[in-house]
């Protein structure tokens, strides 16, 4: 498929017959709810995901009412995450059998805000598959130092698939993307459904948004959802700064 083509019939959720699931997972950096939240709601309804990679979810005041609200405007639960992880946070469909959660705040450097993972481990079908939300750092050297910590996570939750999902404010060539890529699949590159660039949403011009995926998921497609039925250019603009990328992956039995 070429790069920027858009299959509308990007694969939907489902459990195959021998126990295999395909899932679609959902990234996007929400701006604290700073925007519309009514057209944010409906971008994530129309992709009718299972997984949900959010970051820059809100911290402070009243913050598990908002995740609560969110998800229950887009017919899902929340995971993990939030303030507890200093931002990231994860929401799933029914569909996701959860065995555990964790939220994980990272070494705080002075002058540069507080980070964190939200990560889980859970079931779809007969596949077990771990999960990571990160928002890495605006500074460079501490940035690749976190992609560093996200991998090192994933190895620690020991299962057969993982996929992390992040705002990883550079590029693909910059260190930290390049380390994630080196040890995940960047599934956009492996795959290209629809565009490429997130930010900023108004005049996408950099890829700094990702869905990563460990070598044994199969990546069926991945890219920003322009054009899929129930997007429209109105929401993805009034929803927040930056745009969702969207993947559907297969997790084989």
């Amino acid at each position: 498929m070429a790069t920027g083509e858009l299959d509308v019939d990007l694969p939907e959720s489902r459990t195959e017959a021998d126990g295999s699931a395909v899932i679609r997972v959902l990234s996007y950096n929400i701006r604290s709810l700073r925007d519309d939240e009514e057209a944010l709601a409906r971008v994530i309804r129309a992709c009718a995901p299972d997984l949900v990679f959010v970051q820059e979810a809100p911290r402070f005041f009243r913050w598990r009412k908002h995740a609560a609200r969110l998800a229950a405007k887009t017919d899902l639960v929340v995971l993990g995450g939030g303030a507890t992880a200093a931002g990231p946070l994860l929401l799933c469909s029914l569909r996701a059998f959860v065995e555990r959660t964790e939220d994980v705040l990272l070494p705080l450097v002075p002058g540069q805000h507080r980070r964190g993972f939200a990560t889980a481990v859970v079931r779809f079908g007969g596949a077990r598959v771990g999960v990571v939300s990160a928002h890495l750092s605006l500074a460079r050297d501490e940035r690749r130092a976190q992609a560093g910590l996200l991998l090192a996570k994933l190895r620690e939750l020991d299962v057969p698939y993982a996929i992390a999902a992040a705002d990883v404010n550079e590029g693909p060539g910059g260190p930290a993307f390049g380390l994630l890529g080196a040890e995940l699949q960047d599934c956009w590159a492996v795959r290209p459904w629809g565009s490429g660039p997130t930010f900023p949403a108004a005049r996408p011009e950099r890829r700094i948004d990702a869905v990563f995926a460990s070598p044994a998921v199969e990546v069926l497609g991945c890219g920003v959802p322009t054009a899929l039925p129930g997007v429209s250019s109105a929401d993805l603009l009034s929803a927040t700064d930056h745009l969702p990328v969207l993947a559907a992956l297969r997790l084989r039995a």
